[in-house]
């Protein structure tokens, strides 16, 4: 029988069956047999065959081919991975400049993966209601800078249901997997989106500025105009999986637009004579920020493991 994971509470999946039943499955043990080094072989959005026993429950016993997926280094085995979620139509990040802080470079990562894999990304700015003007204006220049780049952005308060409307057009019929840190609002904003769902929501450490967790595995959640939200929980690190060094300026299109124009075919955009990025980063039409987080990239490479600063 076939269906669609829509649930992974870490050992057990919930497959919603094409005849509309959920069950409760479990993954047969020869997927730990086939050389996929990820922590989680089957993530949610993976459309999946299993086979139901006498409980009730079920085995899953093959995977369909992906579209697509965002995936990141797990946290804890710098040799394995973390698949985020499979089968995207789009990615939301979901930023704050503040209350807590997302830093350029954890968004320039969550970027350049889904580059890497053809998701398409908005970034969506919560908490506007709480920022103090400095924080609009850097917010304002975040916004500039991606939407220039050809990230749309928008703006919303979540908690006061502010610029909602728009997102509602942008997730219909959709499969949309919502991102970000703890604490920037996922759960409040789906509460928004979703009557009656009414998922936990957390606080922010006042003391260290960090969002707690409040989901603790990753869900598919129907949305009322149609298709589905994937609610994940919070990341607090990035770590880029399975990219070449040579390979990670092609996921920034503000870069590997002047990559073309170096002098060097195999130029690294560090040092080399004759570096067009390098002059396009000077001359202010690449970003500094954006440059540094193309070097921080780099630097999970040569030294080989998960960096959690960022």
């Amino acid at each position: 029988m076939k269906g669609l994971i829509i649930r992974n509470t870490g050992s057990w999946y919930t497959v919603r069956t094409d005849d509309g039943r959920d069950i409760d499955s479990k993954i047969k043990g020869t997927f730990r047999l086939k050389d996929i080094h990820s922590t989680n072989p089957v993530a949610v959005g993976d459309r999946v065959d299993i086979d139901i026993n006498n409980e009730g429950t079920a085995l899953i016993t093959a995977i369909e081919d992906r579209k697509n997926y965002i995936i990141r280094r797990a946290s804890n085995l710098s040799k394995q991975s973390h698949i985020i979620a499979a089968n995207l139509d789009q990615a939301i990040l979901i930023v704050t400049v503040n209350y807590p802080i997302t830093t350029t470079i954890f968004i320039d990562r969550f970027l350049a993966t889904a580059e890497a894999y053809r998701v398409p990304v908005y970034l969506v700015f919560n908490k506007v209601d709480r920022y103090q003007p400095e924080d609009c204006e850097y917010m304002e220049g975040l916004i500039h800078l991606y939407t220039t780049i050809g990230y749309p952005c928008c703006k919303v308060s979540a908690l006061k249901e502010a610029g909602i409307n728009p997102l509602r057009t942008i997730l219909k019929d959709k499969i949309t997997l919502l991102s970000g840190h703890s604490g920037v609002g996922k759960s409040t904003l789906i509460n928004k989106l979703v009557p009656g769902v009414n998922l936990k929501t957390g606080d922010i450490s006042e003391y260290h500025n960090k969002g707690m967790h409040t989901t603790t595995f990753s869900e598919m959640i129907p949305l009322p105009d149609g298709g589905y939200l994937i609610d994940t929980p919070g990341i607090k690190g990035f770590g880029t999986f399975d990219m070449e060094k040579e390979e990670v300026s092609h996921y920034f299109p503000d870069i590997f637009k002047f990559a073309s124009m170096c002098k060097f075919n195999n130029c690294t955009h560090r040092h080399e004579p004759g570096c067009a990025v390098l002059k396009a980063v000077e001359e202010h039409y690449i970003s500094e920020s954006r440059y540094r987080s193309y070097l921080n990239i780099l630097e999970d490479k040569n030294e080989s493991k998960y960096r959690e600063a960022f």
